[in-house]
């Protein structure tokens, strides 16, 4: 199944009105960053066990871990949780960057050195959100 399918089957299993809100946000991340790769995480393992929520992926990065080993990877997520919606944003090496940067002015969410969870859209300021987004897309590191 093609990557465009399996966001479109993941989005279109959520209930609403969180289905709206993540065709929303998927839309906004589309419009910011038309180009870039697209990925979806089912959450399994190589058992096929669950071990993380389904998860849509935007951009590109290459995490290098300490052995020296490298993986391919997104920049941005998005992800249905049980209590709303989860943004991610990865790859930023200051942990302290988004709660200081954003964390103020987003309104209702919790804001982690690499996640944004918030349980609607009502909640938070979409504008400050985005440009969450646009940072992490458009940075170098």
């Amino acid at each position: 199944m093609k990557v465009e399918d399996q966001i479109k089957e993941y989005i279109s299993s959520q209930s609403e009105p969180k289905r709206s809100e993540m065709q929303e946000l998927h839309e906004l991340i589309l419009r910011v960053t038309p180009d870039s790769k697209l990925w979806f995480d089912d959450g399994k393992n190589s058992e096929n066990k669950t071990v993380a929520n389904p998860t849509i992926g935007y951009g590109f990065q290459i995490i290098k871990y300490a052995d020296g080993k490298t993986k391919d990877f997104f920049r941005i997520g998005l992800s249905g949780n049980t209590t709303g919606i989860s943004v991610y944003i990865l790859g930023i090496k200051d942990k302290t960057f988004l709660v200081q940067t954003f964390g103020k002015n987003i309104g209702k969410a919790s804001v982690t050195g690499y996640c944004i969870k918030f349980k609607t859209l009502k909640d938070i300021n979409i504008n400050v959100l985005e440009d969450a987004i646009r940072y992490r897309l458009e940075a170098e590191e």
